[in-house]
């Protein structure tokens, strides 16, 4: 079975990051919703960072506004995981460029 680590996730159910959990929890995915406040989004236990997740990660999803993404960078460069998703409204050309530059997305 896959695994995601949704960074940004939220327990706001109208919020991206929130409706990302119950997308891929729909669809069979393991899911590590990361918030550093929350303990539990849609019955997955919630970590306070990509450190925190055990286990290999498949993909990462972004739901982050893209100042805060450049802070998780190093994370994802600490962490073992696949793809990364930097979802609409996460991106920008700094975020994207810092990504590349650390060897994260395809040039």
């Amino acid at each position: 079975m896959p695994s995601v680590a949704i960074v940004g996730a939220s327990a706001v159910r109208r919020k991206f990051g929130n409706k990302a959990v119950r997308a891929y929890q729909r669809r069979g995915w393991i899911v590590y919703p990361v918030h550093p406040a929350l303990g539990e989004i849609e019955g997955s236990k919630a970590y306070a960072s990509l450190r925190d997740v055990p286990g290999p990660i498949d993909r990462v999803a972004l739901y982050l506004p893209p100042e805060v993404g450049l802070t998780v960078l190093p994370d994802l460069v600490a962490v073992r995981h696949g793809e990364l998703f930097v979802n609409p409204g996460a991106d920008s050309a700094e975020l994207l460029g810092k990504a590349r530059e650390l060897g994260l997305v395809p040039n």
